[in-house]
């Protein structure tokens, strides 16, 4: 087997990007100390793709820990793909750049590998990350997303991100940005909700069919202390089917929910802060699944969502309203 090959995931823009990431979003009780100490870890056992976000309130801390590496000489600025992603107080087309410089400023980088619209709802500009108004209300704001794309195509010509994608894009949101006029660059990626649970079957062949990546965020389930988290949805991890497939092949469940996803063409990430399980995530690119194993597993599906978030439920554009 290749492991080269399987290591790097070609984008429509010419680009390319790792299969498999370190997911960095985490609950607000953990350290972001502990964030900065799990980034050097990943790097240490290989990982050389990173997601974060303005809105996880981290890239500080990983920028300081990836910045380590470089002076230790583990790893170059060039090995490194970091995704960061716009929030939707910044979702007017003058803020998108302030906001990636604003991220770039934090991580002490002079670009980004992978910039995304975070979410398609747009909130009011200004310093709160979930504006309210007096009676407790979320304040939304009116912006047309192609305008926000037109933005980002901006911040990938002006050398600040190399590629440009979006997150919790529906089919009919990426076809809105697809067929405005004069489009310069495609979303390279949608980073989505996937897992074993909720695998975006219909979506995936949509995305594969206009050559955009399809990224999984959640694709190990979810942890549970996060506060936007479904508390009612069964852990994945525990699924006795999974369970069955994974004591075959000698390997933990998350190994092969993560294999699941790179043999359908979906860039994963994954996320723990635990030395021993960042080490055994990774242990994904020297076995394969049969077929048998991934019909099986594609028969897991419930449709059931780890995340949603009602604070954005009420908005014509909240995506999960209308999932095709």
């Amino acid at each position: 087997m290749n492991l080269m090959k399987l290591r790097s995931v070609k984008l429509n823009d010419g680009l390319s990007m790792p299969p498999l990431g370190f997911g960095t979003s985490a609950p607000s009780k953990v350290p972001k100390t502990e964030v900065e100490e799990a980034v050097k870890r990943a790097i240490d056992v290989g990982y050389r793709h990173f997601d974060s976000a303005y809105m996880y309130l981290n890239e500080e801390e990983i920028g300081r820990a990836i910045q380590r590496k470089i002076a230790d000489g583990a790893v170059k600025r060039e090995d490194i793909f970091y995704t960061s992603k716009v929030w939707v107080t910044f979702l007017r087309p003058e803020l998108v750049q302030t906001n990636l410089e604003m991220s770039l400023k934090k991580l002490g980088f002079s670009y980004v590998d992978l910039y995304l619209i975070h979410f398609p709802v747009p909130l009011k500009p200004g310093e709160e990350l979930f504006p309210k108004d007096k009676d407790g209300k979320i304040i939304f704001d009116r912006v047309d997303l192609c305008a926000t794309w037109e933005a980002m195509e901006k911040c990938k010509d002006s050398g600040l991100a190399k590629s440009i994608g979006v997150s919790n894009f529906n089919r009919r949101q990426l076809e809105r940005i697809l067929s405005k006029p004069r489009l310069k660059y495609k979303p390279v990626c949608n980073q989505v909700e996937c897992h074993l649970y909720f695998n975006q079957s219909k979506l995936l062949e949509f995305c594969k069919s206009k050559d955009i990546i399809l990224t999984a965020y959640g694709a190990l389930g979810s942890d549970f202390r996060k506060e936007w988290v479904n508390q009612d949805a069964p852990v994945l991890l525990k699924d006795p089917v999974l369970n069955a497939v994974a004591a075959r092949h000698r390997r933990t469940p998350a190994q092969v929910a993560l294999r699941f996803q790179l043999q359908r063409g979906v860039v994963a990430l994954a996320k723990s802060f635990n030395e021993k399980r960042i080490r055994e995530n990774f242990q994904v690119f020297d076995f394969q699944l049969t077929p048998e194993d991934m019909e099986t597993l594609s028969g897991l599906n419930k449709n059931i969502r780890y995340f949603s978030d009602t604070l954005f439920a009420n908005h014509p554009d909240y995506p999960f309203n209308d999932e095709n």
